[in-house]
């Protein structure tokens, strides 16, 4: 069940109260006993932490294109190491 987490607009009291998702909200303030208790919003009780399924697969950004794309210019630039002059040689600094 969520905790949900609430003021009073009349005194500022605040709290939390455990609820299941289906209750009505509460509108009574526990502390003046006036119908002025809202919800408020909070974040998340929870973190992603370790190496989940984010850190391994989606932190990059690139996806398979970006391992692709190395490969891609790996090949290029070993095409044109075969097109080298034979007087300089494959390892200058020329190519």
């Amino acid at each position: 069940m969520p905790i949900y987490a609430y003021k009073c607009d009349a005194c500022g009291h605040t709290m939390d109260a455990l609820q299941k998702m289906s209750d009505a909200p509460l509108t009574d303030c526990p502390h003046c006993g006036k119908p002025a208790l809202h919800k408020q919003v909070t974040a998340a009780g929870f973190q992603l932490k370790g190496s989940g399924w984010y850190a391994t697969d989606f932190k990059g950004g690139g996806g398979a294109s970006a391992t692709a794309a190395p490969a891609a210019a790996a090949a290029s630039s070993s095409s044109s190491d075969s097109a080298a002059p034979a007087a300089c040689g494959a390892s200058c600094a020329c190519h």
